[in-house]
């Protein structure tokens, strides 16, 4: 036991000391950090840190307009766009609007029905926001004329256009509301983001690791100090520790960060994400789903990092390993917005699925006890079983050298642990 934990402390310290785990931790830390501060960065390098309102030129040509629109977007409340008339020709406001003197030009004029209809010019009409903006109030605009030429009663009006009163009613007590729902949703997407960012980086470190001991003939004097399986197994807590220290500093960075903006943010975000759930039981799940999914795929890529001596053969043979993890977050991001679907049920209880779909599952819907106990069940078995054969192939894994990269040296590997012995 005690070279277990001479190991994991070894590669545990060894990575945090590392000028790639450091370099690569402070530049994640720094983006969270601009992130949560980019409306303020963006403000600083504005000019004079003022936004200046855009200014739309506007030729009525009806000369009844103006008012009303401009009446309309003061009740709208918006601050950034500001319609100014012009007396010059179509012509040389055009040029104004090339010239950039104005964002662009509105030319209002009235059809047969003596209605208003508006034509937009613009240097670049892909920048669409004011188009639509001065096309909606427009369109009120002409609501509001339409109806008061036709004589129809403002108040009835409104009350044609008054939402419909319309409730939703629950009948299965048990299932969970659309806002408990959402409030999961957010936490959730969380958790799978980090599992599935966790596997490939962590995986693939634990496998690449691996090799690099072999390539420098390294994993020769480790065999004699320690059995493999304890190498093994004290690799996989190791790194799990580093992943652990590294993840545990983005979420703290970035949890503080939006605590800091709550101000400008508002309590809503948290809200969204679930933060202000008070069922603690999805963040115990989340804990469980997390180390199991990690200790299920770090056993894998442990086991297909001893089969290769070649650090170029890291990445082919856990390609497999990497699609597994692929799928099970593409199916996880439909299950975000289709729960319940027969897909989602079905593929939370395969044990290289089950850490993302049944947490899905179990945070967004009221899962019965069973299936979890079975999901937990199945997952804890095959972590078992990966973890037996796994040492196995570890065990003669580590002393073949030469060309590898293929799945077919499991059985090379088994035959050299049953010789060890």
């Amino acid at each position: 036991m005690n070279k277990f934990w001479i190991i994991l402390s070894h590669t545990y310290l060894s990575k945090v000391k590392s000028k790639s785990f450091i370099i690569s931790t402070a530049i994640t830390l720094l983006v969270i950090i601009g992130l949560a501060n980019l409306p303020t960065i963006i403000d600083t390098f504005s000019d004079d840190g003022e936004e200046r309102a855009e200014q739309i030129a506007v030729i009525d040509e009806s000369g009844n307009y103006f008012d009303l629109l401009d009446e309309n977007l003061a009740a709208a409340n918006e601050q950034q766009l500001e319609i100014v008339p012009v007396d010059e020709s179509e012509e040389d406001v055009k040029q104004a609007v090339q010239d950039e003197e104005y964002e662009g030009l509105l030319v209002i004029e009235t059809d047969e029905n003596n209605l208003p209809t508006g034509t937009y010019y613009a240097n670049r009409i892909s920048d669409s926001g004011e188009q639509l903006f001065l096309q909606n109030q427009l369109q009120q605009l002409k609501i509001a004329i339409g109806t008061q030429q036709s004589g129809i009663d403002q108040e009835t009006l409104e009350m044609i256009y008054a939402p419909v009163p319309f409730e939703s009613t629950q009948l299965d007590e048990t299932a969970r509301t659309s806002e408990e729902m959402s409030q999961a949703r957010g936490i959730v997407y969380v958790m799978l983001f980090v599992l599935y960012m966790a596997v490939i980086i962590y995986g693939q470190m634990i496998a690449t690791d691996v090799a690099i001991e072999k390539s420098s003939k390294v994993m020769e004097i480790l065999v004699s100090s320690a059995s493999p399986i304890t190498h093994m197994f004290a690799k996989i807590f190791g790194v799990a520790l580093l992943g652990l220290t590294q993840v545990l500093l983005f979420l703290g960075v970035g949890y503080f960060m939006i605590r800091s903006k709550m101000d400008e943010i508002g309590g809503e975000f948290f809200e969204y994400m679930g933060l202000t759930n008070n069922d603690v039981s999805i963040y115990i799940y989340a804990v469980v789903f997390f180390l199991l999914g990690y200790f299920l795929y770090a056993t894998l890529a442990a086991m297909l990092g001893s089969l290769v001596s070649r650090i170029e053969d890291v990445n082919q043979l856990i390609m497999p390993m990497i699609m597994l993890v692929m799928i099970a977050f593409f199916i996880a991001m439909f299950g975000l917005n289709a729960p319940e679907s027969t897909l989602i049920t079905v593929t939370s209880f395969i044990p290289f699925f089950a850490p993302m779909i049944m947490f899905l599952r179990v945070g967004m819907l009221n899962v019965p006890v069973w299936e979890i106990v079975l999901s937990f069940g199945l997952l804890i078995g095959t972590i078992a079983l990966l973890a037996y054969i796994g040492a196995k192939v570890y065990s003669g894994g580590v002393l073949m050298y030469g060309k590898s990269g293929s799945l077919k040296d499991f059985k090379k590997a088994m035959k050299l642990s049953k010789k060890e012995k």
